[in-house]
């Protein structure tokens, strides 16, 4: 049985559902830690599959909580990954600063968002690892904010090893899908995409039809 609404709930306003996606290696792990534990190791092994913690927070005085997903970014996990985007409620795009083959992938991970995940999930670009020596960016900050622009969604640079810019990027998301959720209560639409109900992992998770081309 699934869990009821998380307007129901006593502890919290709000259940929002994250996904951290991008190419192995460039971070999404210790972002995830950064914020969940206020910690950081250069020790991490490489996400097998899902992962995921919680963080409850409070924004614009309702207490939301963030259940947020770490994806692994190699290829033969993908279908696993892919299981999860449907149920997201907003999705951090998370690229290595100093790796531009990461931030060309973007673009493809943006095409799997289009095909499996919901049409009004929110987005959000994250450039990961800015606290390195600039002489080994690879990618300017214009850059990736040109690419946030030409896909209409907000963009932050950010270091989980100096937690630049860490919460503001979740707080940011977060914000947006709250805004979201509270004008379709005002509208009285049904709240099933605030259950709580762990994806199927044996049917990719997607959507069958194919809502763009670019990953034709």
């Amino acid at each position: 049985m699934a869990a009821p609404p998380a307007k129901a709930r006593a502890d919290y306003d709000y259940l929002i559902k994250l996904l951290l996606i991008g190419d192995s290696g460039v971070g999404k792990s210790c972002l995830l830690l950064r914020f969940s534990d206020g910690s950081f190791t250069t020790s991490f092994i490489t996400t097998i599959g899902i992962d995921f913690k919680i963080r409850t927070v409070e924004l614009d005085g309702k207490r939301i909580k963030l259940q947020i997903w770490d994806t692994a970014g190699q290829e033969r996990f993908r279908t696993i990954t892919t299981a999860y985007y449907r149920g997201a409620m907003g999705i951090l795009l998370v690229y290595d600063v100093t790796d531009e083959s990461s931030f060309n992938n973007i673009k493809n991970w943006i095409c799997n968002i289009e095909q499996h995940a919901s049409d009004n999930v929110n987005k959000i670009l994250v450039g990961n690892k800015a606290d390195m020596d600039e002489s080994k960016r690879a990618v300017p900050t214009s850059k990736g904010q040109a690419l946030a622009d030409e896909y209409g969604i907000k963009f932050f640079e950010t270091s989980a090893k100096t937690n630049m810019n860490v919460e503001e990027v979740f707080f940011s998301i977060a914000r947006d899908i709250k805004r979201r959720l509270a004008e379709t209560d005002s509208r009285d639409e049904p709240k099933s995409h605030l259950e709580v109900k762990k994806p199927d992992q044996t049917d990719g998770g997607g959507q069958t039809a194919q809502r763009s081309s670019c990953c034709s």
